[in-house]
């Protein structure tokens, strides 16, 4: 799935997403855009949660894209949401959301991160021993505030390094191998302030073979046998994360939701029947496969540099500062020529952003139509993770964002002005 399900090529000969015509909203709206077809965010919601059925939760990842009209869509088909500060669970407290369903994450979490996740109710996963004397501090006397404890189940999953979290080597969780985890887990039993509700382990993102989610579901009921015998404790809930991939280009094939969910759920209660333990509900919390394929990245073509026998540099006007990932850990693309996304490619180009940095490059070696300046270029997969990293790098404001149906296009987030730039500077 590299397009949104919406996608098709119109009678103009034009992509479309939504009902609306790629060329038009470029030019109504100005680039660099991103649009986000919300028939594809209900429909990947929608099939996790009905692949989950009563067996547990779906919650959205917030990190991969958050903006209160986006959430709301999320919530409206049935999932939660779990957030990593402050700032996050206040946009999803704007999305109408309730701390019931939401759960706080994050490796180095401050007071008033936690402050703000217990006085919203949320449930706080907690990720090191440092927490705990946090928590002692911020929930009064008499009182107990749900959490779980973040586990490194030891496994590192086949995706790039630096979205890999699941290992020994991690800043994320207590180590099961090391016997962080059990220790910790004893402690938070003994915490006068603290319900232990569940238990937590993410193995990182991009994941494309579900092999590593069966391995770390073994370790992590392995660890529950322990939990049971010794501590005598059973979590009513065990996460076992998110980060399921998704297409990027045409030779990528992920697995669906449904498989993601489905393969999870048989480890986990096959397991528990051979270990005769109870099953406790699932949590899953997936990002880049709901947002990603939602979204398209929409630009226009600028200058164009010929180096003979070495290269031809397509420049357009966003890059690094509205998507980061190429740059970061080497994210690969595909581009269509908005106005004829059928045309035959003619030759070799590299897509090049227009932020004063030599590794601003969106794209390298693309195979593309002849293109020319004023051309409308457009990226798929280009939901999760590039608006969420987005940056003000070179004094550029971040893109327009719409959302897309049934023929209309609201706007999600507004483009941002030159007097945004300055609106926290003091002079």
């Amino acid at each position: 799935m590299l397009f949104p399900v919406t996608y098709r090529v119109n009678a103009a000969g034009h992509m479309e997403v939504g009902g609306c015509d790629l060329v038009k909203l470029a030019r109504e709206h100005g680039t660099p855009l991103y649009v986000y077809d919300e028939a594809t965010v209900r429909q990947r919601a929608s099939e996790y949660v009905a692949a989950m059925g009563s067996a547990g939760q779906v919650l959205y990842s917030a990190k991969a894209f958050a903006s209160p009209r986006f959430l709301r869509v999320i919530a409206e088909e049935g999932l939660g949401l779990d957030v990593v500060s402050a700032g996050e669970l206040y946009l999803a407290q704007k999305s109408g959301a309730t701390g019931d369903r939401i759960h706080f994450l994050g490796n180095n979490k401050s007071h008033e991160d936690l402050e703000a996740a217990y006085r919203a109710g949320a449930t706080i996963v907690v990720d090191g021993a440092y927490e705990f004397e946090l928590l002692r501090e911020i929930v009064p006397e008499g009182k107990r505030t749900p959490v779980m404890l973040r586990l490194s189940p030891g496994v590192k999953p086949d995706t790039h390094s630096h979205i890999s979290t699941g290992q020994l080597d991690s800043k994320f969780g207590f180590s099961i191998e090391s016997g962080a985890a059990f220790k910790a887990i004893a402690e938070a039993l003994q915490h006068p302030r603290l319900e232990v509700v569940g238990l937590h382990s993410h193995l990182g993102s991009q994941i494309l073979a579900l092999g590593a989610y069966m391995q770390a579901m073994e370790i992590m009921l392995d660890l529950l046998v322990l939990l049971r015998d010794e501590l005598h404790f059973e979590p009513r809930k065990l996460g076992a994360g998110g980060g399921l991939g998704i297409a990027y280009t045409r030779d990528d094939d992920p697995p669906t939701p449904r498989q993601f969910v489905e393969t999870i759920r048989h480890a986990l209660e096959t397991g528990c029947a051979r270990r005769d333990l109870k099953v406790p509900g699932l949590v899953v919390e997936p990002g880049r496969s709901i947002a990603g394929p939602a979204g398209m990245a929409v630009y226009t073509v600028g200058s164009i540099k010929d180096i003979p026998e070495v290269r031809r540099y397509v420049a357009v006007d966003g890059g690094m500062g509205d998507n980061i990932r190429p740059k970061l850990y080497g994210a690969r693309y595909e581009a269509f020529l908005a106005s004829n996304p059928d045309h035959a490619p003619d030759r070799m180009v590299t897509i090049a952003g227009k932020y004063c940095e030599s590794t601003d490059i969106l794209i390298t070696d693309i195979e593309m139509p002849e293109l020319k300046t004023g051309d409308i270029i457009a990226m798929p997969a280009a939901g999760a993770y590039c608006l969420a990293m987005s940056s003000n790098y070179n004094g550029i404001p971040r893109p327009e964002v719409l959302m897309v149906g049934d023929g209309q296009a609201h706007v999600m987030r507004r483009r941002e002005t030159l007097d945004d730039l300055i609106a926290a500077e003091v002079f």
